[in-house]
């Protein structure tokens, strides 16, 4: 499998975790429940409801990922997450309540009903996991011995070819690869990149920002904030997220 999917894959289990907790969670809290249904009979209404949500969150932010980097916006990136699972969750909602609670499906006038507990959930659940994503630390590692180079050290252009990478930096839509040879751009996404940087070892230090790791060369801290010093007095600002994780992986 492909960094990339493997990535995609812990995320989608990750969701689901959640997903399982929160379902759990509103099972024995009794939440939008009239009266008290037995625990079974809650906990088997919510806990397959959430995981399809999450199996369908997955989906969307599959998705929305294509036009939206969570990282750099993740408040629009939950919302365009929520809407789109919103929309269809509310009518599998609406006709699994009333199957799993009266053994019937409710008049359709009852559906606007339950737009807002669903919209409540599914933010809650979207906000969860944009931010639980952003503030993990991707980490590419140096390949393995006989294994083949970082696939991303293709896209170099024909000037740099052969040199050796120090950093990636994201320049709006593209991005800018510092090297020992100099400079240059490519139109792609950071979060792109790092999954095809597996093979060098490096890690993405900030939003906008991949170093490698043998190229820094000093570390200063100021104002609560950790900026790298890379080959060629390269200044890399590493975010108040990473450091403590990249000062534990032995960076500085």
């Amino acid at each position: 499998m492909t960094p990339k999917l493997i990535q995609s894959l812990k995320e989608m289990v990750q969701g689901l975790l959640i997903a399982v907790t929160a379902g759990v969670f509103l099972a024995l809290s009794n939440a939008f429940t009239d009266g008290q249904p037995p625990l079974a009979l809650r906990l088997a209404y919510w806990v397959p409801l959430m995981v399809t949500g999450g199996l369908w969150g997955h989906l969307c932010s599959l998705l929305t990922c294509r036009w939206i980097d969570p990282a750099e916006r993740p408040w629009l990136a939950s919302a365009v997450m929520s809407t789109m699972i919103s929309l269809p969750m509310t009518v599998v909602v609406w006709a699994v309540t009333g199957l799993v609670y009266e053994d019937r499906i409710y008049p359709l006038e009852w559906l606007p009903a339950f737009l807002l507990p669903v919209t409540v959930v599914s933010v809650t659940m979207c906000v969860l996991n944009v931010f639980l994503a952003r503030g993990r630390t991707v980490q590419t590692h140096a390949a393995a011995p006989g294994a083949p180079p970082a696939r991303f050290l293709d896209r170099l252009p024909s000037k740099l070819r052969g040199a050796r990478l120090i950093a990636v930096q994201a320049e709006d839509h593209y991005l800018r690869l510092h090297t020992d040879r100099g400079s240059d751009l490519i139109l792609m996404r950071l979060s792109d990149a790092v999954a095809e940087l597996e093979g060098l070892e490096g890690a993405q230090v900030h939003r906008s920002w991949w170093a490698a790791k043998d190229a820094v060369r000093d570390v200063s801290r100021g104002d609560g904030r950790a900026v790298l010093t890379l080959e060629g007095d390269l200044k890399v600002p590493v975010s108040r997220v990473h450091a403590r994780r990249l000062r534990a992986e032995g960076w500085w």
